[in-house]
């Protein structure tokens, strides 16, 4: 049972049914995690602003999903694994690459050294060593992408700990997540 109130779009006043209203009409939907995070329009908006500036980046929007699927597999997220194997689906990611992209695994090279790195991120809380810096740039990516690596990690961090904490409902096609290897 949630243990943070979702915010009812319909009801929502001010800045938060701005911002749902806006998710609505670019989504198609309002998912749950949005609704909780609406009882602080500061939160709702903040996350996605990040959301938004990351669809700017310029590793792909199949190699964010595969990271945001990594994390949240590391960290038991359930809700945010259905929600990024939905979304990875839409991008064109299929079955097995999303199970895969759960344990942190592409059949993908480059994507396979980008999900290498964001894991050692979560796994390590940040304090990769010289040679997970190595390997990710022998793999081809550069500053600025290390950088949205990263980027992306924080933002799925940010929404693992929040389901986590508000219990949410999960609201996209359930997916079975393995034993996390996070401590």
């Amino acid at each position: 049972m949630p243990r943070i109130n979702s915010i009812d779009p319909g009801k929502a006043q001010g800045k938060a049914k701005q911002l749902l209203d806006g998710l609505q009409k670019s989504m198609g939907m309002t998912p749950n995690i949005m609704r909780a995070l609406a009882n602080s329009p500061a939160a709702l908006e903040a996350y996605i602003g990040l959301l938004n500036a990351l669809g700017g980046a310029s590793i792909d929007a199949k190699a964010r999903e595969a990271i945001a699927l990594a994390t949240s597999g590391l960290n038991g997220c359930e809700y945010c694994a259905a929600a990024h194997t939905a979304i990875g689906k839409m991008h064109g990611l299929s079955d097995d690459e999303t199970q895969a992209n759960l344990r942190g695994q592409s059949s993908d090279p480059s994507r396979a050294a980008a999900l290498q790195f964001a894991s050692s991120v979560v796994s390590k809380r940040g304090w990769v060593s010289d040679d997970d810096i190595a390997e990710v740039r022998a793999a081809g990516f550069g500053d600025a992408e290390i950088a949205e690596i990263v980027a992306t990690v924080g933002a799925t961090i940010f929404s693992n700990y929040f389901n986590h904490i508000a219990q949410t409902e999960v609201d996209f096609p359930k997916v079975a997540l393995e034993e996390t290897q996070a401590a």
